[in-house]
């Protein structure tokens, strides 16, 4: 249903390298790109996650409420790519650890835009 999901970003070239590095941690590579967009996702065609600069012209914001969830394959890989984003600059809002949820493990940050995301890994028992 989602085909990608976009955040704004004040420095271009930086979102950029954030993205690559972290990203790569989870399988995905550039699968668009322009010298205004970057969209990462395992293959093109399938849901992609993109930063731009926002079209306005104005500066870029992090919604309040908004957040964006990253499919991990294991609770290991969710600790390697939450240590990943804090080594590149991102800011922790939830360590890495088993959430309320029966089997959901999960890792809460900010990008360098003061984006929220989460890396999580589902595993029903």
């Amino acid at each position: 249903m989602i085909g990608y999901i976009t955040f704004g970003t004040n420095d271009f070239n930086k979102a950029v390298d954030f993205y690559d590095n972290l990203l790569a941690e989870l399988g995905a590579k550039r699968v668009i790109e322009t010298p205004e967009f970057v969209a990462w996702g395992p293959e093109y065609g399938v849901a992609s996650l993109s930063v731009l600069n926002p079209h306005d012209g104005k500066p870029a914001t992090a919604g309040n409420g908004v957040m964006v969830a990253l499919n991990a394959d294991s609770p290991e890989k969710v600790d390697l790519v939450y240590q990943k984003a804090i080594a590149l600059g991102a800011t922790c809002e939830g360590e890495p650890g088993p959430r309320a949820m029966p089997g959901f493990y999960a890792a809460y940050f900010r990008d360098l835009d003061g984006n929220k995301l989460n890396v999580f890994n589902f595993s029903q028992t």
